[in-house]
């Protein structure tokens, strides 16, 4: 017997202008939506993942550098902004790194 996980929705009111509704009514009537609220629910989840918290961990140069480059060892390429993420290292950080890199023939610009 499987069991099943029901998901137990909130309802959340917000006011919008007439202005606003009449352009979601036009784009659930093209069919983008299914309706109102899977339009807001959408919307929400873009905004929820546009702000994103993004973390720093504290490691040392001689740390982070290893990991940058382990990092392209296993993609091959990458942007400093993915490494950021992926890695939870601080931009400047990562570019310095990147630049050090570069200057000791160890990683190519593309």
């Amino acid at each position: 017997m499987m069991d099943t996980v029901r998901s137990e929705g909130h309802v959340i009111g917000s006011k919008v202008s007439a202005v606003e509704l009449e352009e979601i009514r036009k784009i659930v009537a093209a069919g983008v939506y299914l309706n109102t609220s899977d339009f807001v629910r959408d919307a929400i989840r873009d905004k929820l993942a546009a702000i994103k918290t993004i973390k720093y961990r504290d490691v040392d140069y001689e740390t982070a550098k290893k990991e940058v480059m382990g990092y392209f060892r296993d993609r091959g390429e990458a942007y400093p902004s993915e490494i950021e993420e992926d890695l939870e290292l601080d931009y400047k950080l990562i570019c310095q790194i990147v630049d050090e890199l570069k200057r000791e023939g160890r990683l190519e610009v593309l």
